[in-house]
């Protein structure tokens, strides 16, 4: 199938997803629950993506490989944050809409929706990468697969450290300053970004000048998490309930990329 073809597939599939997302979130009173179908969502979606896009000389190898980074991206990251959803309190930034919006169902929606056209513009870096011209898989697919099993990983650990520092009672109201967390504010967010770069890397090549779109995926994940829905709402959290403590955090690491802290 054509690209564009499968970018509107994408985003009329992840419109239906979102609006349920939307119904489901006003049934239930919780609004994180569009995090959950969105993720679940978006890896799905791609994984089909990925196996139609089919090209000239396109390996099937490949579309099948990025469907697994797909699902296994999806997967992780919704059964992360269902649990979560599911057995805590509203997630402050949906609270906070839930508290101060005229029209709560109104404000959702516009927050729910946006959300499709977000994956249909990831699904240009996935296409891309799944229709290179290459029939068979090389060196730099299995470089592509290190870089997604490191942000996978990655990941995982960064968030089984932060669940482990929120279990200990003894941690109430301190700041987490110690593994992955001790170089990154938000070490969770840098993989998560880490991942989307396997399709530059497997695809990119300046000579076919479509392979450019790879570079999509990276740069609307880095934007979003680093200055949209990611990092502001989270710090702005933390420095209210945490003061002083994050202050002196934000002051000694960096903010997404892993950097020795200063002393």
């Amino acid at each position: 199938m054509m690209l564009l073809q499968i970018v509107v597939g994408v985003l009329l599939a992840m419109t239906l997803v979102m609006a349920a997302a939307w119904a489901f979130g006003l049934a239930v009173k919780n609004g994180g629950w569009t995090d959950v179908f969105w993720s679940f969502g978006t890896g799905l979606v791609l994984a089909g993506a990925a196996v139609v896009a089919t090209g000239t000389d396109s390996s099937q190898a490949r579309r099948l490989v990025i469907a697994g980074f797909m699902l296994a991206w999806g997967l992780r990251l919704g059964l992360y944050l269902a649990p979560r959803v599911a057995g805590h309190p509203e997630d402050p930034r949906y609270a906070a809409f839930r508290k101060s919006a005229k029209n709560y169902p109104l404000t959702m929606l516009w927050v729910s929706l946006p959300q499709a056209p977000a994956t249909a513009l990831l699904a240009l870096s996935v296409v891309a990468a799944a229709q290179r011209p290459e029939p068979s898989l090389d060196l730099r697919d299995a470089l592509a697969a290190l870089i997604y099993l490191a942000a996978i990983v990655g990941e995982t650990v960064a968030d089984t450290q932060m669940k482990r520092f929120r279990g200990d009672p003894a941690n109430k109201g301190k700041v987490i300053d110690a593994g992955l967390w001790a170089w990154s504010r938000h070490p969770n967010y840098f993989f998560q970004w880490l991942g989307w770069m396997a399709y530059p890397i497997m695809a990119l090549d300046p000579a076919r000048p479509v392979s450019l779109l790879t570079l999509v995926a990276p740069a609307v994940m880095y934007g979003l998490l680093r200055y949209v829905s990611g990092v502001p709402p989270l710090e702005e959290a933390m420095l209210k309930s945490r003061g002083d403590a994050f202050r002196g955090y934000q002051k000694r690491v960096s903010v997404f990329f892993p950097l020795p802290p200063k002393a």
